[in-house]
C-alpha cells in the first residue's frame, strides 16, 4: 500500500519535526516516524469500516422505521438491496478484518455515529442512492460498483469527515488521498477468494522499504554536516539561512539518496523529490530544488562521487 513518495514524505515530516526540537532525540523521532508510518494501516481500516458502519445504521433505520404505530406500507416493506449488498456482506463476515479491528480497538464509529449519519444523510438526498434501492435483486458486480461509488463520491469528499480524521491524528491528512486509492483500488478487485490477502493489506511492498525508510531518516540526520557541504556555492543568490526549511531538507534528501543509496536511480530520486517540492513547499521551490540536485549530480559524475550500481545507474 505504501509508496516510496509517501515514505519520502513522512522522513520530510519527522526530519524536519527533528530539527524543529530544542533538544532533539534521534531515537525518539524515529519511533515517531515509524509509528507515524504504522498509523496509515489504522486509517486504511477505518475508511473501511465507515462503509459497514453505514450499513449498520440504513438496518437500524429500517428496523425503527417498521416499529412505527402508524407505519407507512414502504416503512412496513422497505427496501434491503443496501443493507444486504453482497459486497458489504464479504467484509462483515470475513474474520481476518473483524480480528484485526478488534484488536486495534477501532471502534470510532460506535462512539461517534454522528459522523455516520452525515454521510447516510447525504446519500439518501442522491438520485441514484433511490434508483439502486429500487432494484429487486442485484448482482455482486452491481452491488460493488454502487459501494465503490459511495466511497468515491460521498465518503472520501466528505468536509465533515475529512475535519474529524484531521482532529483525531494529525499525521493522517497527508495519508488521506493515498489510503482513499488504495481503498478503491481494493474494492474494484475484491472477491471471495482473495477477500483475507485484500482487505487487511501489508503496509509496506517488502522489508526493503521499511529499511529504506529507516536508513533515509538516519543518514540525513547523521550526515547533516556533509550533506549542508554539498550545498554550500551550489546556491550564489541565497544563504543557506535564506532557503526555506523544507527546501534545504528536500535537498539534503535528495543528496543522501545520491551518495548512500546506490540502487535508487538518479533520475527517480530527482523527480520524486520534484513532486514533493511541489506538494509541501513554496511555488518556485520545485525550480530550484531540480536546479540544485542536477548542478550537484553533475559535480558528483565528475568527482566520482555518484556511486550508482544497476537501477541506480538509470
Amino acid at each position: 500500500m505504501l509508496t516510496r513518495r509517501h515514505i519520502r514524505v513522512k522522513v520530510l515530516q519527522s526530519v524536519y519535526a527533528y530539527s524543529q526540537r530544542a533538544n532533539p532525540n534521534i531515537d525518539s523521532q524515529e519511533k515517531f516516524l515509524m509509528h507515524s508510518i504504522d498509523q496509515m494501516q489504522d486509517l486504511y481500516l477505518l475508511m473501511l469500516q465507515m462503509l459497514l458502519a453505514l450499513r449498520e445504521q440504513a438496518e437500524s433505520f429500517l428496523a425503527r422505521s417498521q416499529k412505527k404505530h402508524l407505519a407507512t406500507a414502504i416503512e412496513k416493506n422497505p427496501s434491503r438491496t443496501f443493507v444486504d449488498n453482497k459486497l458489504l456482506q464479504l467484509i462483515a463476515s470475513n474474520s481476518t478484518f473483524n480480528d484485526v479491528i478488534a484488536k486495534k480497538k477501532l471502534d470510532y464509529w460506535a462512539m461517534d455515529s454522528e459522523y455516520v449519519s452525515i454521510i447516510l444523510n447525504e446519500l439518501r438526498q442522491l438520485e441514484w442512492y433511490e434508483t439502486y434501492l429500487s432494484k429487486k435483486e442485484t448482482t455482486y458486480k452491481e452491488d460493488q460498483d454502487f459501494i465503490i461509488k459511495v466511497f468515491k463520491e460521498v465518503i472520501a469528499p466528505n468536509d465533515k469527515l475529512y475535519e474529524y480524521l484531521e482532529d483525531k491524528r494529525l499525521t493522517w491528512i497527508d495519508d488521506f488521498p493515498l489510503v482513499n486509492t488504495a481503498i478503491v483500488k481494493m474494492l474494484n478487485n475484491l472477491s471471495e477468494k482473495n477477500a483475507s490477502e485484500l482487505l487487511v493489506p501489508d503496509l509496506y511492498k517488502n522489508s526493503e522499504d521499511r529499511d529504506y525508510a529507516l536508513q533515509l531518516f538516519r543518514k540525513v540526520i547523521l550526515n547533516e554536516d556533509k550533506l549542508n557541504a554539498q550545498i554550500e556555492g551550489k546556491t550564489p543568490n541565497w544563504d543557506q539561512d535564506r532557503i526555506a526549511d523544507i527546501d534545504l531538507i528536500i535537498l539534503k534528501m535528495g543528496i543522501a539518496e545520491f551518495l548512500f543509496f546506490p540502487s535508487i536511480p538518479v533520475r527517480a530520486t530527482i523527480n520524486e523529490y520534484l513532486e514533493v517540492s511541489k506538494e509541501y513547499s513554496t511555488p518556485k521551490s520545485s525550480i530550484f530544488v531540480n536546479g540544485i540536485l542536477d548542478k550537484i549530480v553533475k559535480e558528483f559524475e565528475e568527482n566520482g562521487k555518484l556511486n550508482k550500481i544497476g537501477r541506480g545507474l538509470q
